[in-house]
């Protein structure tokens, strides 16, 4: 047989493609086994919470609203914006042209109704109760003239000097002027009902309280304020004239001060009274306030596209630079644990209903579901899956997507 000669050629052909083939495997190897750099932070103890954040109005609980109680002038404005004023100190002087009017005419009424009792309680006026006893006298000289009358007139007719007829004539006019005069005596006392004197005496109550409200009402053209504290809003000035009801000067404690808050409706059942809040204000950047929601919302209304719920929050720390009527922050904490495992939130994934994290174990990924509890924006509280100083990926630093098995590198 024969043997094959192979030339040089050949076996440079054969030898390059050899090391083609090489270079190829040694590429997928190389390419399989790529080591991606990842994100990564250890499970660690740290306090945790769940916030919700919303809008809010601040109001005072003490205050006192100034208003007038009838249209008239604004005779002087008596206290500055932010003047600190004490119970009792004046606020605003009005001027009522008709004041006195009215105090005559309540006066005039009252006078009126005070006859009128004294009249319907003594059974008449002076005059009626001179005019009626004139007349009870002569019924009773009637009485008396027509009883001697018939007297006379029955001695007569036993001597047989009269008639029977005339006895009963005269027996007529005596019942007919006894009957007036009783009728007169019944005049006399009971000349008016229970419910007349009952009238009488409400309708001068009723005139004694339109007089006192008269004078209250001239009296009042002086406002001064019940409570102590700041003057917060003044809405007229000298001279001015207003309408019953305007709201003229607004005084307040401003160490008392409220917050109604309005959450939108999923949030609503997460609130309950005493929960600690955080208060924030632009008009003074940096500061916090702090206070505890009084009242959780008891149900939900309308408030432009959404629909929420009024949360009224006590403000603990108000030292009078939380203004009334200011626009403020307020954070209200749903739930809170202290000192529990957690790991950054960007460690999270989900699958369905599952919950798992990557944990870095000798330079690969592991799937690891986790159990968790309160969850925010920053960090999640783990409850089962991991322990403390577990390494885990938040995400690879080209944002690949991360899988199981995957050769990392863990980055700082």
């Amino acid at each position: 047989m024969k043997a094959v000669r192979v030339s040089s050629r050949q076996w440079k052909i054969a030898g390059l493609f050899l090391v083609a083939i090489a270079v190829v495997i040694i590429a997928g190897v190389s390419r399989r086994e790529e080591v991606v750099g990842v994100l990564t932070a250890q499970a660690a103890d740290a306090d945790v919470d769940n916030r919700v954040t919303t809008n809010g109005t601040v109001i005072p609980t003490s205050e006192f609203q100034a208003r007038a109680f009838w249209p008239g002038v604004v005779q002087k404005v008596d206290v500055e914006l932010g003047q600190k004023v004490k119970p009792g100190q004046l606020l605003v002087t009005m001027e009522d042209p008709l004041a006195y009017s009215r105090i005559a005419t309540a006066n005039a009424n009252l006078q009126a109704a005070r006859v009128d009792y004294e009249d319907v309680h003594n059974g008449g006026s002076q005059q009626d109760r001179i005019a009626l006893a004139g007349d009870l006298k002569q019924a009773q000289l009637a009485v008396a003239e027509d009883m001697k009358a018939l007297i006379a007139l029955k001695q007569l007719q036993g001597k047989g000097a009269s008639s029977g007829a005339e006895i009963a004539s005269a027996q007529q006019r005596l019942d007919a002027a006894t009957a007036n005069l009783k009728t007169l005596e019944r005049k006399q006392s009971d000349r008016y009902s229970p419910s007349d004197i009952r009238n009488s005496t409400t309708h001068l109550q009723e005139m004694r309280a339109a007089l006192d409200a008269a004078k209250n009402q001239f009296n009042n053209a002086n406002i001064h304020t019940p409570i102590g504290g700041t003057v917060y809003a003044i809405h007229v000035v000298n001279y001015d004239w207003v309408p019953v009801g305007t709201d003229l000067i607004r005084v307040a404690d401003l160490k008392q001060v409220e917050v109604k808050a309005y959450f939108d409706e999923p949030e609503i059942g997460k609130l309950a009274a005493g929960q600690p809040v955080t208060i924030r204000w632009d008009g003074l950047p940096g500061r916090e306030w702090h206070g505890h929601i009084k009242q959780a919302p008891i149900a939900a209304t309308a408030l432009g596209p959404r629909s929420v719920g009024e949360c009224v929050i006590t403000v603990d720390d108000s030292k009078e630079d939380l203004l009334p009527n200011t626009n403020v922050t307020v954070t209200a904490t749903i739930e809170q644990h202290s000192n529990v495992l957690t790991v950054p939130r960007a460690a999270l994934e989900t699958n369905g209903a599952r919950t798992f994290v990557y944990r870095v174990i000798d330079g690969r990924l592991r799937w690891t579901p986790v159990q968790v509890g309160i969850v925010n924006l920053q960090r999640a509280e783990i409850r089962g899956g991991l322990r403390k100083h577990d390494v885990v990926a938040l995400n690879t630093i080209d944002n690949r997507e991360m899988h199981d098995g995957m050769r990392v590198r863990p980055v700082r």
